[in-house]
């Protein structure tokens, strides 16, 4: 059972529809596996062009390999199928009908005849339970088998179908639905074979890969391709780290492993995107590295316990690398930190940009979130944090994660004065706070800062929109759109090509970086 991502795709030009072109391809990829020149049209030598130097590919360092199965007989062991029954009645799982085949539990084929008969008797169809299936692999002999917790989220009995087709009963030890990764448990009468994890850093794109699950139902299938891609956030959680590969993953490969040419576990494979729901060469694997911290927790505690800064984060982007003068956009800008949690004992403030943690880079909020995911709760790391155009080190004793962080109310500034003041900056239409513009935008009463009260057709593309308040211009509070002018002019006069705004909206704040051009 993968959760499909519906795209839409051109649909692409059939090999059949142009032999010649495909005659081509064949030389030049036999050509590139001997390691000879490929040469065709205007860029071929011609004589006497002595000027003229050849592109030369060089050969294959590795002999590719001719067949998977040895690597295959040796993994298919221990890779199960898992099966989950949610709600309905007790009736059996598996009764059969006179003259229906036999599928596999759980199949589709199996449900389709069933409903069949039963119309063709004119009976009607008795309560069923749901079904769904899914795949599995054994980490341990002792009976330990790591899947998605997708596969068996809300399951009220779950299955494990193991390589010789004994069935045997599995229990939940923990599960974690941020990197949807669940740890089960079977007891078998002798030990069982065994998976080890590799090292998924190592997987670099283009490395071969082999998949094996229970698509459909239909049991133990192997299906082979290549990294096309590490790194990948497909929105799926906070934690995304996907590897992409082309290998064919279906419903019911999700929990199924993804293997180096050594045998090695790098992935768990997860989901597909896909318009119709079939495998479109496009698969995503959470890679080991990954998960072999949460499935240790799993097995010792049952539970996931991930390290906690308490800060509101949001990516770097070029306008605001530029407003802080950072030569390239990375790094993770705090928007604000929440009260009383180990950012703020550590004086970590708004408008800071981490850079490192732990001597380890942070070029993506990605970043920052799985290193502070992956640090123990208790332990001290080291941010390298830009603060006012200044590098700062500052040491954070991590928390452990509360189920629901708290968000961090907005910070109060002096009273403003009384009657608001309006002043066009930068094609904003800004207003001093009053009672009026309270009540006309539903601001708090804690909030303080400059009002958005309109866009001229000069702030087109800029991420504002009436009822921000802005809070802070070049990380100092303001409270009248003089202010933000007078700022505004000090970047403008500095050189600067964007001013970073911090921008309540709704009770959240970010930062926005505004373009500003020279007078």
């Amino acid at each position: 059972m993968v959760p499909h991502l519906p795209v839409t795709r051109s649909p692409a030009r059939p090999l059949s529809a142009a032999p010649a072109l495909a005659s081509r391809f064949r030389r030049a990829t036999a050509a590139f596996l001997l390691g000879t020149t490929i040469l065709s049209g205007a860029a071929a030598m011609r004589p006497g062009d002595a000027a003229a130097a050849p592109v030369t590919v060089p050969a294959v360092s590795q002999e590719l390999p001719g067949s998977f199965a040895d690597l295959v007989d040796r993994v298919m062991p221990a890779v199960v199928n898992v099966s989950t029954v949610q709600g309905g009645d007790a009736a059996p799982e598996q009764r059969s009908l006179p003259g229906m085949p036999e599928f596999p539990p759980g199949s589709p084929f199996e449900e389709f005849f069933r409903q069949f008969q039963e119309q063709q008797r004119g009976a009607r169809p008795r309560a069923e339970r749901q079904q769904a299936q899914g795949s599995g692999f054994i980490i341990d002999a002792a009976g330990y088998v790591v899947t998605n917790n997708h596969v068996i989220d809300g399951a009220d009995e779950i299955s494990v179908t193991l390589h010789d087709g004994s069935r045997l009963d599995a229990k939940l030890v923990g599960r974690d639905p941020k990197t949807d990764l669940a740890l089960l448990k079977v007891d078998a009468e002798k030990p069982l074979a065994y998976l080890e994890f590799g090292d998924s850093d190592t997987a670099r794109v283009g490395d071969w890969v082999i998949a094996i699950g229970n698509p459909f139902g239909l049991g133990g299938t192997v299906t082979s391709g290549i990294v096309s891609a590490r790194g990948r956030d497909i929105q799926a959680g906070p934690y995304d780290d996907f590897l992409q590969l082309d290998a064919s993953i279906n419903r019911g490969n999700s929990g199924g492993p993804t293997f180096d040419v050594h045998g090695r576990v790098i992935g768990i494979n997860t989901a597909i995107f896909s318009p119709n729901g079939g495998s479109v060469g496009i698969g995503f694997a959470i890679p080991s590295n990954l998960a072999k911290g949460v499935i240790a927790q799993l097995r010792e505690n049952g539970t996931v316990s991930r390290g906690w800064l308490g800060v509101q984060i949001q990516q770097v982007t070029p306008e605001i690398a530029d407003s802080l003068g950072l030569g390239q956009p990375k790094g993770a800008l705090v928007a604000d930190v929440t009260s009383n949690s180990p950012a703020a004992k550590a004086k970590l403030a708004a408008g800071d940009v981490i850079l490192a943690l732990d001597g380890r880079p942070v070029d993506t909020i990605k970043d920052l979130t799985r290193m502070v995911a992956d640090s123990k709760t208790g332990s001290t790391v080291k941010l390298d944090v830009l603060r006012r155009g200044k590098r700062e080190t500052v040491s954070v004793t991590l928390d452990a994660m509360p189920d629901q962080p708290q968000v961090a109310a907005a910070t109060q500034s002096p009273d403003g004065p009384g009657a608001a003041q309006t002043d066009s900056v930068l094609g904003l239409t800004l207003s001093s706070i009053d009672a009026t513009g309270r009540r006309r935008f539903g601001l708090s009463e804690g909030v303080e800062g400059v009002l958005v009260v309109g866009l001229e057709d000069t702030a087109d593309g800029v991420n504002l929109r009436p009822g921000d308040v802005i809070t802070e211009v070049g990380n100092e509070r303001v409270a009248a759109p003089a202010q933000i002018a007078a700022k505004v002019q000090e970047a403008r006069e500095a050189g600067r090509g964007a001013v970073l705004l911090r921008v309540n909206r709704q009770g959240t704040e970010q930062f926005v970086a505004i373009p500003i051009k020279k007078a």
